[in-house]
């Protein structure tokens, strides 16, 4: 049993690579002529998938559940965003509507994968982890994707997390968990919200503004206050610590599934 779940986990990540492939090479020569942007364009979307792939097979014992398919499907329609977004950052122009498209359904699809989990039984850490990855790959590519037609500022938005990911190296007791918040949970599912009406086709300059420009303070204003409480638990001595927190997953996953998209 356990030799053919190992191989069935392979099997969906070897799929989701040879998606992506299909895919990428098709929209990068869709798009663009010049080799070396096709080149750039594949590489970034192979660091989603890559990531995501990884995630599956260094798993012990390896395994995959129907929650991990979607979440695999959602990173496929990542990487394919990569791919959408690198040709504007050389060129200048806006990117087309099929970014909008594919960025939406990734979107929306995090609506599935957690319900799936639950209701099949098979939520884990190791699949919060993968739809953390997804969902923070996600808002960095649209991030990205918004720096010319809105603002390079807009990439703070996709950059936030892993900073503070990145503090959690140093500061260990920022990783630690959080009581559920639906004003965090609200926030997060903004982040990409605003930044896929800002690359919408007909949006108005001032609507594609706004949204992000929203997005960002309240990104701030929900690290900020969740930096604030870790930095405050971690100086209670251990028998105070708040009874209420989800000790099954870490801040990564209180921010972007709590807190980061639906």
């Amino acid at each position: 049993m356990d030799s053919r779940t190992a191989r069935r986990a392979s099997t969906d990540a070897m799929a989701a690579v040879a998606a992506y492939g299909i895919a990428g090479v098709w929209l990068s020569a869709a798009y663009t002529a010049n080799l070396e942007i096709r080149a750039m364009c594949m590489a970034a979307g192979t660091l989603v998938i890559g990531h995501a792939t990884a995630s599956i097979l260094q798993r012990s014992p390896r395994r995959s559940t129907p929650a991990d398919r979607v979440t695999l499907l959602r990173a496929v329609l990542v990487a394919c965003c990569a791919v959408l977004t690198v040709p504007g950052l050389f060129t200048g122009r806006p990117p087309g509507p099929a970014l909008a498209v594919v960025g939406t359904v990734a979107f929306l699809l995090d609506a599935v994968d957690g319900p799936v989990a639950r209701r099949t039984g098979t939520a884990s850490a190791a699949g919060a982890r993968l739809d953390t990855g997804t969902d923070a790959a996600l808002v960095l590519v649209l991030s990205c994707a918004t720096a010319g037609p809105v603002g390079p500022w807009t990439l703070a938005i996709g950059l936030l997390y892993y900073a503070f990911v990145a503090a959690g190296r140093f500061r260990p007791h920022l990783r630690g968990p959080l009581p559920a918040s639906p004003a965090r949970k609200a926030i997060g599912a903004f982040q990409p919200f605003a930044l896929l009406l800002a690359l919408a086709p007909g949006v108005p300059p001032w609507l594609a503004l706004l949204g992000p420009a929203m997005a960002l303070p309240l990104l701030v204003v929900s690290f900020a206050r969740d930096t604030a409480e870790l930095e405050r638990l971690h100086r209670r001595p251990p028998a105070e610590t708040h009874p209420d927190l989800n000790h099954g997953r870490n801040h990564e996953k209180n921010y972007l599934d709590d807190a980061g998209v639906p």
